[in-house]
């Protein structure tokens, strides 16, 4: 992205949502899908291992076209997070979203104070016009756990451990740690 996530967002925030590639498409009716990872920020600073998440969502109204989205959502607690255990939950009717501050500094945003619950950022590619981040579920996606950890944890266990030594794991929790 051409725009950066604030340092002090990151620093003060405690959950993040990264979903590449997802899609939105519609005519009249709509649908959005993808697949990501969230992660929480532990007492020590340090990020879990990854909870693998499907976000979908419909919509209905005035809309056409289609377009890939890379959409990162980033929680001012890690309990709407780690919560959800084996369930899932409403952006934009269990939690609201607003549009993230960019740039270095914060202090020339419009909510400067960073207390909105989500704040999400995203990257599009292709044309698509009427349709919003609210309304979509954010789902565990028990079976890329099971396939990914190789045995029954649940999404809380994951969200307490820092302890995959997977390479694209480590790379993640590296990139997050350094920004």
């Amino acid at each position: 992205m051409k725009e950066s996530i604030p340092h002090d967002l990151i620093a003060e925030y405690k959950g993040i949502v990264i979903i590449p590639r997802l899609i939105n498409a519609g005519l009249g009716i709509g649908g959005k899908r993808g697949k990501g990872v969230a992660m929480v920020k532990l007492d020590d600073g340090r990020w879990s291992d990854p909870v693998f998440v499907t976000l979908t969502g419909g919509s209905i109204g005035a809309q056409i076209g289609v377009q890939s989205v890379d959409l990162i959502l980033v929680f001012r607690h890690k309990g709407a997070l780690a919560k959800v255990k084996n369930g899932d939950f409403t952006i934009g009717g269990d939690l609201s979203a607003a549009a993230g501050p960019v740039g270095r500094t914060t202090s020339a945003n419009t909510d400067y104070k960073l207390e909105a619950e989500i704040y999400s950022y995203s990257r599009s590619r292709g044309l698509f016009a009427g349709v919003s981040i609210n309304g979509s579920s954010l789902a565990i996606d028990k079976d890329a756990n099971h396939n990914f950890y190789g045995n029954a944890l649940t999404s809380p266990e994951i969200f307490e451990s820092s302890k995959s030594d997977h390479e694209a794991v480590r790379m993640l929790k590296e990139t997050l740690g350094g920004l």
